[in-house]
């Protein structure tokens, strides 16, 4: 063998005394791709998840009233638990797959399963995409409908 069909092949040829010939020695455990672990923590799917949701027509928030009406003081509050991108959303991840529910409030007027669909196949697309992780269920709740008259429960912010 060569010295760059040695190189090509990912091993090293050794001239070990006593022997007159070379042998070949593996190094490294194989591709550096496969040495190690990779963890993607829920709070990360989560936020992929409600970013994905979101973009989807027909979506107009995510969580129910109070969980909305919560997370807008939450917000306001430094060093507040969760983000708005995860409101209404809910992630267990395992080494492999992951599983997802989301409670999401549609705007009037639109098909709900359409919107259910969509945001399915969004959030699937996104999260395998990103993560690698095979996506077993998208459980959706829809929690409320917008009506086009009705007030956002978030009030708006006095300095923009």
């Amino acid at each position: 063998m060569s010295d760059m069909e040695s190189h090509r092949s990912g091993q090293d040829t050794v001239d070990t005394p006593g022997t007159a010939k070379a042998q070949s020695v593996r190094r490294g455990g194989g591709a550096p791709g496969t040495r190690g672990r990779t963890t993607i923590a829920d709070g990360v799917v989560e936020k992929i998840t409600g970013m994905a949701a979101r973009d989807v027509a027909g979506v107009h928030a995510m969580g129910s009233g109070m969980s909305r009406t919560f997370g807008a003081v939450r917000d306001r509050v430094p060093g507040g638990a969760k983000s708005g991108v995860t409101r209404g959303v809910k992630a267990e991840v395992g080494e492999k797959q992951t599983a997802l529910d989301l409670e999401i409030v549609v705007e009037y007027g639109v098909s709900i399963a359409d919107v259910a669909q969509d945001v399915r196949e969004n959030v699937v697309a996104a999260v395998e995409r990103m993560t690698g992780l095979e996506v077993v269920e998208v459980n959706i709740a829809v929690s409320d409908v917008k009506l086009p008259d009705e007030e956002d429960e978030e009030p708006e912010p006095r300095i923009k």
